[in-house]
């Protein structure tokens, strides 16, 4: 078996490289490769064996109060997967607008000309595009010149794309972790200030708006500490309600509360506050009503973006969405 490789890697970890159909294969970087139909891809991703064809098993029809929905919000998919045909007439096909993950493998693999010809698909149907930036092994804040000079490297790939794809938003994480940080907090919130700040401003010039993410971060007030000193007409708030379940030790409520004012961008999944597990809605024991009652006092609706990792969580948030008073907020 030949693996396709793009400039001598395979970009993500843990996979089984998908099947890569006629039209697709003599493109610059890539091998010449046997059928392949299964692969399961643990992070950020929907997971996929071969128990079905690849089309049969994204192939799904959406009620009318579904196809409404996902008008009006984002699906997570990372550019690596995009690019493969069947996830792309899938999303296109399906009428979904993308939340494309940049990761360093994307962001190091693909040049400008291949960014082009995905965005280029989506602006020509008049899909709304959100990018959720590069984070592993990043630090905005690290107290090592060399590590922030890195993430800036990573960030600056990451305005490349911008201008490409033309997003309504930007996610990037906070990155804020009090058991490895804590000892440096004040240094650490100063450096990574000065990040989002340039970050922001960088992006305003590009016509989108960065929104930061809450992740390790155990209660909001970490993240008013670093909002209260950024430009918030540039830069808001993504909150990712998965994360602030298992990763939180304060309420939903508090975090509206506290945050409220910030909030521009919305991660939906579930969990059973045991681990980040991105389940479907409704799979978890999270509790969404708290975060209805804040969206109905909103004069707009922020973006809102499921992050599923498998299909089956992708329609189970549907699901519920459909079943909430999710519709009711829609324009």
């Amino acid at each position: 078996m030949k693996y396709p490789l793009f400039r001598g890697h395979w970009p993500l970890q843990n996979i089984k490289p998908p099947f890569i159909p006629p039209d697709r294969r003599g493109l610059p970087g890539w091998t010449a490769i046997e059928p392949e139909h299964s692969f399961h891809i643990h992070y950020n991703t929907i997971n996929y064996n071969n128990t079905e064809p690849l089309m049969n098993y994204l192939q799904t029809t959406f009620t009318p109060g579904q196809q409404r929905i996902l008008r009006h919000i984002q699906v997570n998919i990372p550019f690596t997967m995009l690019v493969e045909n069947q996830w792309l007439k899938f999303f296109t096909g399906s009428g979904l607008n993308p939340e494309i993950g940049l990761d360093a493998a994307a962001l190091d693999g693909f040049s400008l000309s291949a960014y082009k010809d995905i965005a280029n698909t989506f602006h020509q149907l008049n899909r709304t595009i959100t990018l959720h930036g590069p984070f592993l092994d990043l630090s905005p804040g690290s107290l090592d010149p060399k590590i922030r000079d890195l993430t800036r490297h990573r960030l600056d790939q990451l305005l490349d794309a911008v201008t490409v794809f033309r997003p309504v938003s930007v996610v990037c994480h906070a990155g804020y972790d009090h058991t490895r940080y804590g000892f440096c907090k004040e240094q650490w919130m100063g450096n990574t200030i000065a990040t989002w700040e340039w970050m922001g401003k960088a992006l305003r010039e590009r016509g989108t708006r960065l929104m930061l993410e809450n992740v390790y971060e155990t209660d909001p007030a970490e993240m008013v500490e670093i909002f209260k000193h950024l430009d918030t007409t540039r830069i808001g708030h993504c909150l990712d309600v998965g994360h602030q379940s298992v990763f939180g030790k304060s309420s939903l409520e508090k975090w509206l509360t506290l945050m409220g004012n910030y909030i521009g961008h919305i991660h939906l999944h579930d969990n059973a506050g045991d681990r980040d597990s991105h389940l479907g809605m409704g799979k978890g024991n999270i509790r969404f009503d708290p975060l209805f009652d804040f969206l109905k006092q909103l004069p707009k609706l922020p973006v809102v973006a499921l992050e599923p990792h498998e299909k089956e969580d992708f329609l189970a948030s549907l699901a519920y969405l459909e079943q909430s008073d999710f519709l009711s907020l829609l324009p």
